[in-house]
């Protein structure tokens, strides 16, 4: 028997010695940070061509970058699953738009952003007014959140509110209350706005009494090391304007447009565009820029109108003047094909013209303002921003100085003169808008080869 027991001991401290060698190496010893993850519209995506992007990526290749080592993302399914593998040492941290709970046995980084949440439905359902008008609905969120624990109190106080717990992605659940698949679902804000530009019949049904903030999970013993680099780079980050320049960039402009704007663009999507589509891709071929931007910006221009003109002499679908469109070989403007192949080119030259220090996506949205204002204009709202010490490599700087163009203290020392930055801000926010939702609402078709193509043009 005693040798029994002492084989016993030896094989369960054998078992404890393996465990604990199963942790992940420090990320030096590794050679690179290896990050929880979740797809997610905001926080990390994948996009069609392969590449990744998203609030909390950008955020993280930008740490990589300081600690001097790649960062690899492991993408689970669900949040849940992506603390838990923090919690079983797999990974160094976890990244998947989690809002902080301290229930968790984690250490949590300093937050990245403010989150509050609410309950999503149909604007045809009842309204809910108090807490005791959920009496009867049936709530759908996802398991192991902060929300999931505010609708456990709830359900106490109201209890025929009937909770389903799931873990599917907000976005699917979002879809499915659109549809009427589901009754109601808790999501946060954000997640709300993003679903309801290509959702118009979601609406805010209820706020929960609940805020938070987004952070990042570590192992609860990282109190050095790993912790620290992550403290000192966040704080860092707060402090330069990297966390805001990041966080307007994947969903600052969400909330620009009206929901009036909203059902009209979705409407013209499936009448207008198709017919166009073609003509699109075969500017982005041509220039390299993404066809849904550049269907993007003549949406904004001229509503997809090929025959549309201004009151200053601007027309057709990409709204081109005589000198630009001289300058591009465009003979007549209102020709679809002949506008937009000639817009895609005037964007693409006046990315050229800005300077190559300006990163993309930035460098794409100043581009876009310059197609608004001339570049002449926007090398001027440029040297405004040097002179107020703003970064003028960044588009949350310049969109703040644009509109200083218009006034007199600021306009009497351009060589270009006063000019209309403000419209040229809206316009690119606009077309970011415009373009997000493209991107967003899934595979567009151009009518089939013999479909005979509506022609909207004539000769000017």
């Amino acid at each position: 028997m005693r040798r029994l027991l002492l084989a016993l001991l030896a094989l369960l401290l054998l078992s404890c010695g393996q465990q604990e060698t199963t942790r992940l190496a420090d990320y030096r010893t590794l050679g690179e940070l290896r990050v929880a993850t979740r797809l997610d519209a905001i926080s990390y995506r994948e996009e069609e061509d392969g590449t990744r992007s998203g609030f909390e990526h950008d955020l993280l290749m930008e740490l990589g970058k300081k600690l001097g080592v790649p960062v690899r993302f492991v993408v689970y399914r669900d949040p849940v699953r992506a603390v838990d593998a923090v919690l079983n040492g797999e990974v160094h941290l976890a990244a998947a738009a989690l809002a902080r709970n301290d229930r968790f046995p984690l250490r949590w980084s300093p937050p990245l952003r403010e989150v509050d949440f609410v309950l999503a439905g149909r604007s045809e359902g009842p309204e809910l007014d108090r807490e005791d008008d959920l009496a009867g609905r049936t709530v759908t969120v996802r398991r192991g959140t902060l929300a999931a624990e505010a609708l456990e109190g709830i359900n106490k106080r109201v209890p025929t509110l009937m909770v389903h717990y799931t873990r599917r992605r907000d976005q699917v659940l979002l879809d499915q209350v659109a549809d009427g698949t589901l009754d109601l679902v808790a999501t946060d804000r954000i997640h709300f706005a993003l679903a309801s530009r290509i959702n118009p019949d979601l609406t805010l049904a209820y706020d929960l009494p609940l805020k938070s903030h987004i952070a990042w999970a570590m192992p609860i013993d990282s109190e050095g090391g790993l912790a620290a680099e992550v403290e000192s780079f966040l704080t860092e980050a707060q402090a330069e304007g990297l966390i805001s320049r990041m966080a307007d960039r994947y969903f600052g402009y969400v909330r620009r447009l009206r929901d009036q704007d909203i059902a009209t663009f979705l409407a013209r999507i499936q009448e207008r565009l198709p017919r166009f589509i073609r003509h699109f891709q075969d500017a982005e071929a041509a220039t390299g820029i993404d066809w849904r931007y550049l269907a993007a910006i003549a949406y904004q221009e001229s509503h997809w109108d090929p025959l549309a003109t201004s009151r200053t002499g601007v027309r057709g679908m990409m709204m081109l003047t005589t000198e630009t469109a001289d300058r591009l070989g465009v003979q007549n403007r209102l020709d679809a094909r002949q506008s937009i192949l000639g817009g895609a080119r005037y964007l693409a030259m006046l990315q050229d013209q800005l300077p190559q220090e300006i990163p993309e996506p930035d460098r794409l949205w100043m581009a876009t303002a310059a197609y608004n204002l001339g570049m002449g204009h926007f090398n001027g709202a440029r040297s405004i921003a040097r002179r107020l010490g703003k970064d003028e490599t960044s588009w949350w700087d310049m969109k703040a100085v644009l509109p200083l163009m218009s006034r007199p203290d600021y306009a009497s020392r351009l060589k270009s003169g006063p000019a209309r930055g403000g419209e040229a801000v809206v316009m690119t926010e606009n077309v970011r808008n415009y373009h997000d939702i493209l991107t967003r609402i899934g595979p567009l078709q151009a009518p089939l080869l013999g479909t005979p193509e509506l022609r909207l043009s004539r000769q000017e």
